[in-house]
């Protein structure tokens, strides 16, 4: 019975330190993209749209426009599923925050127009 306890034990703290090591790399790859998605803004190579996701304004955004959005579908999905409604309504209600805490010269595009904020 010790040999269990003992082998539970030494599993429980693997997967431990998988989590945290797992928690530590995610959040210096946020880290990182948020960086890259503030630098990207500011260059004006790529705005905010009213779904929810970025388009790149220069197709050699493109890559970094998809990544972007790809993290963020992940973001809305898991929030549409715990809250019942679809993603794309999770998408328009970040994109209004978005819009109100993007900094002022960052291109955000309504009904298809580009404007400066």
């Amino acid at each position: 019975m010790s040999k269990i306890m003992n082998s539970i034990d030494a599993t429980t703290s693997m997967q431990k330190i998988i989590t945290i090591s797992l928690l530590i790399f995610t959040l210096g790859s946020s880290y990182a993209w948020t960086a890259s998605l503030e630098e990207l803004r500011a260059s004006g190579t790529i705005g905010e749209s009213a779904t929810g996701y970025v388009i790149a304004r220069d197709s050699g955004a493109q890559a970094q426009a998809d990544s972007i959005n790809a993290q963020r579908r992940i973001i809305y999905q898991q929030k549409a599923a715990t809250q019942g409604i679809s993603a794309d309504q999770v998408g328009k209600v970040y994109a209004q925050e978005i819009f109100n805490t993007v900094p002022a010269g960052t291109w955000i595009q309504i009904n298809g127009q580009w404007t400066k904020k």
